[in-house]
């Protein structure tokens, strides 16, 4: 997913178990006799081996590096992973998986095959390719970066007439068996990642496309966080307008009772006329939002009453979202959508506050709880005075912008506290041990 871009993204060992060991000779060595092995038209008992001792290259940090340097290898790596049957092309798509993993390697990736976002896109989007998976992988590594992103972003604009690029994007992750052979998930990621970009986020929140309705449903796709993950992120890029990145806006920083003055940053990156429309009936995007975080609580017919219809009366058994990441990505999506007066009523009139304060009872990770909170201060807090509700427009003195830097920066820190101190209590067993 797009947010995290200074972290290695998905890896061959998602996908499938890496290659075989590495015999004994130097590394350096082994790598300038792959060369020859890895090419078209060798056998392909060779190229399997070949393409396996790639692999296991790719595994480690200095094998990586090594490959970094040999452009002959990566562009024999790069056909080998496009080549049809029976060239081993699935270890080598693992391995550019590997490798595009290391945002460190994506120049020496582009530099050997400088089309090669263009070439993962058409085997990911063709639905009879059977390594489509990890080429969206790939892709999902590499478009965390802004050059390897704008590639993309360009090749999908210069698809055939007719569908456009990101249609076909959008049909494959919405399709079920889009590809019999390739469950697709991580173009989720991508599609993240590409609408960090002014270009995608004006086709998805097109009206006229009813894409963002389309997505919703796969906020609860019950067979992939990775899918589930691409797709909160991609609502949550949609709610705003990108300056840098999403982490360099205050938004999450410092909330209290008073709102007013404790947004910024945000003016500036944000288009606040979608909000209408994402929050009102075209869309109905909120409830969307909330049933992941919704547990199996029995709320009084006052309160049910209050929420939306397919937030009242959940069965008893109904699970909330089990990746804490993507909890925390729903909740700021719904902060975003607070950003306004009007954006902060609908909210609270489809009863938000309700399946949060439960959730805040229930979370066990810290930082997501923090952020929690954050949201429902909003929900509680006073209005900003008149000439105040748009909290975008806001203009932050510095000496306050710098407090709450500080005071989300301890927040941070105390939230890794009490993550070590989970992590470092005794576990059942340890307990039991001990009272006996």
């Amino acid at each position: 997913m797009g947010e995290d871009a200074g972290d290695r993204g998905p890896s061959a060992d998602s996908l499938a178990p890496v290659g075989l060991p590495m015999s004994e000779t130097s590394p350096k060595a082994e790598a300038a006799k792959l060369l020859p092995f890895l090419a078209l038209g060798e056998r392909a008992d060779l190229q399997a081996a070949a393409a396996q001792h790639v692999l296991a290259l790719t595994g480690s940090g200095p094998g990586r590096t090594l490959l970094a340097g040999q452009a002959a290898l990566l562009r024999a790596l790069v056909e080998l992973a496009m080549a049809p049957p029976p060239a081993p092309a699935r270890d080598a798509a693992r391995a550019l998986v590997n490798l595009a993993a290391d945002p460190g390697l994506h120049k020496p990736l582009l530099a050997a095959e400088p089309r090669l976002p263009v070439r993962l896109l058409g085997c990911a989007l063709d639905p009879q390719w059977p390594w489509a998976e990890e080429a969206a992988a790939v892709l999902a590594n590499l478009s965390r970066e802004p050059v390897p992103c704008a590639a993309l972003t360009e090749a999908l604009a210069a698809a055939e007439p007719g569908e456009s690029g990101l249609e076909r994007l959008v049909r494959a992750l919405c399709t079920p068996g889009y590809n019999a052979r390739a469950p697709l998930h991580y173009l989720g990621p991508v599609l993240s990642n590409l609408s960090q970009r002014p270009a995608t986020r004006a086709f998805l929140l097109d009206r006229n496309r009813c894409v963002v309705q389309r997505l919703l449903t796969l906020t609860q796709y019950p067979d992939s966080s990775v899918r589930r993950g691409g797709v909160v992120g991609t609502l949550r890029n949609c709610c705003f307008e990108h300056r840098e990145s999403w982490w360099g806006c205050c938004l999450m920083g410092g909330i209290g009772c008073s709102l007013g003055p404790l947004w910024t940053g945000l003016h500036s990156c944000f288009s606040p006329g979608h909000h209408e429309w994402l929050l009102g009936p075209e869309v109905d995007i909120l409830p969307f939002l909330l049933l992941p975080l919704a547990g199996p609580e029995d709320f009084s017919e006052e309160e049910m009453e209050r929420l939306p219809i397919d937030l009242q009366y959940l069965p008893p058994d109904k699970q909330r979202e089990p990746d804490a990441d993507i909890r925390k990505m729903l909740i700021e999506t719904i902060m975003l959508l607070t950003a306004t007066a009007p954006g902060r009523k609908q909210v609270r009139d489809q009863g938000a506050y309700l399946i949060l304060r439960e959730l805040h009872s229930w979370e066990p990770e810290p930082d997501v709880r923090v952020t929690c909170e954050k949201l429902i201060q909003v929900l509680i807090g006073d209005e900003p005075e008149r000439g105040l509700e748009n909290l975008l427009e806001v203009q932050v003195p510095e000496e306050v912008e710098q407090q709450l830097q500080q005071q989300d920066h301890q927040e941070r820190e105390q939230c890794e506290r009490e993550q070590q101190e989970l992590e470092l209590g005794p576990g059942p067993q340890a307990e039991e041990a001990a009272s006996t």
